[in-house]
């Protein structure tokens, strides 16, 4: 009597494949975010100390102009102004603040817009280990990574961090090339007028210029000399300032 034999077993059923996929996929975006959150970890950790090498976007301009200038220079090196005056324009309530603004956040929200809060931590965060253009997974990548930083960094080192990438100019990036390229002088010798008139061209730098300001750039230099005077006697400015 022939033995009977029995039917190869079938691959998975449609429903089973689907939720092998869903899980493999859950487990690749397990370990992506893993990987990711150590890394970010790892930077923060090297770049509390180290200058960060030159970003994404200053190599984008390198390759584009041909060349950038751009040189490092201690916070210690820098017009305590010139941090003030920065702080003033782009972001009052630095201090006060853990990364996100909430205040502002609400403002602009009540008035509807979709863009106007973004405090200078997130902005070093974004120019530092991110890319300029403003898509959703940046956004959720610079608000993940935004909070690390400001737990493992001081808030003076990311302002002197801010200061040496932010771009002042075409080709122009950080406080030293950009105190010589309008100024000629040392970023250690700029005086209140030359800082605010830096920090105007934010975050705008091709279309101000700080030597040859417009109506526009002497307007917002004169309130930011102000806002800078006055988080300085309000205490604003203690927790970046010796």
């Amino acid at each position: 009597m022939a033995r009977k034999t029995s039917p190869q077993k079938p691959g998975l059923r449609p429903a089973r494949r689907g939720l092998h996929r869903v899980r493999s996929l859950r487990a690749g975006l397990a370990w992506f975010a893993l990987v990711s959150v150590l890394a970010v970890l790892a930077a923060s950790l090297v770049h509390r100390v180290l200058p960060p090498s030159p970003t994404f976007y200053m190599k984008q301009e390198a390759h584009r102009l041909g060349g950038i200038d751009h040189a490092w220079v201690p916070i210690s090196e820098v017009a305590p102004v010139m941090a003030r005056a920065v702080v003033a324009a782009e972001d009052a309530n630095f201090c006060l603040h853990w990364g996100f603004d909430m205040r502002a956040i609400r403002a602009v929200i009540e008035r509807g817009e979709t863009r106007g809060a973004s405090t200078l931590s997130q902005q070093t965060v974004k120019n530092v280990y991110l890319w300029q253009e403003r898509t959703w997974v940046r956004k959720a990548l610079e608000a993940m990574m935004t909070p690390v930083i400001e737990a493992m960094w001081s808030k003076r080192r990311i302002i002197e961090v801010y200061l040496n990438i932010a771009e002042f100019d075409e080709g122009i990036f950080g406080i030293d090339a950009a105190a010589h390229h309008y100024f000629g002088v040392n970023p250690s010798d700029l005086s209140a007028l030359q800082a605010a008139r830096l920090a105007a061209v934010l975050p705008n730098p091709k279309e101000r210029s700080a030597s040859k300001p417009s109506n526009f750039v002497r307007e917002r230099t004169a309130a930011i000399m102000d806002g800078a005077a006055t988080i300085r006697r309000d205490g604003r400015s203690a927790c970046f300032e010796d």
